[in-house]
């Protein structure tokens, strides 16, 4: 680490450690857990001042706590993958899932694997990433060593043909499902 970044962080982050504190203290329920979060702060704060230093510090710290909240928010709402194989192997969802549907699901997800696999190689590597990976456009910047502006285009980009692909088809049927009624109806007096 620069000594300039240590000495940064001794002056502008450091002196702002209780206030981070209190904050973490009121969103999570257990010390280890705000100690982890703090120090999870601090790496983000020290690596983004390797690359640049932020002209608001303060702003900065709470900006990189927050948003370490929400992404551990994100991540404990996401079922495990083995939990839901438990379940199936328990028969716990026979009743709710017919073999229809779960065909249908896998056929889906195969169907959207492979539309996965057709994206431009970059656009693929962002959308995995940001995605899948969960990982901010910052970081996949850095990781890729491409501007974040160009990593916001390449997801547009993917999530926008894996869409156009997915829903274009059935947007287009169920559109022209709609219309054909109203056009079978006879017009008065023609």
């Amino acid at each position: 680490m620069q000594p300039i970044v240590q000495e940064w962080f001794r002056r502008e982050i450091l002196p702002h450690e209780a206030a981070l504190l209190r904050f973490l203290r009121r969103k999570l329920k257990s010390d280890a857990d705000v100690a982890d979060m703090r120090h999870d702060t601090y790496v983000r704060v020290l690596e983004a001042a390797e690359r640049s230093i932020p002209t608001s510090p303060k702003s900065f710290l709470f900006s990189v706590a927050r948003n370490l909240l929400i992404d551990r928010a994100r991540r404990e709402r996401i079922v495990a993958i083995d939990l839901l194989e438990d379940m199936d192997v328990l028969n716990v969802l026979v009743d709710e899932i017919s073999p229809e549907r779960r065909v249908n699901g896998r056929q889906q997800l195969q169907r959207v694997a492979t539309l996965f696999r057709r994206l431009p190689q970059r656009c693929r590597e962002v959308v995995w990433l940001r995605r899948i990976e969960d990982l901010s456009q910052r970081t996949i910047a850095s990781q890729l060593g491409i501007a974040e502006a160009t990593v916001e285009k390449h997801l547009v980009r993917g999530v926008r043909m894996l869409t156009d692909a997915l829903y274009g088809e059935q947007a287009d049927q169920e559109d022209n499902s709609r219309r054909r009624p109203a056009e079978a109806e006879p017009k008065d007096g023609i």
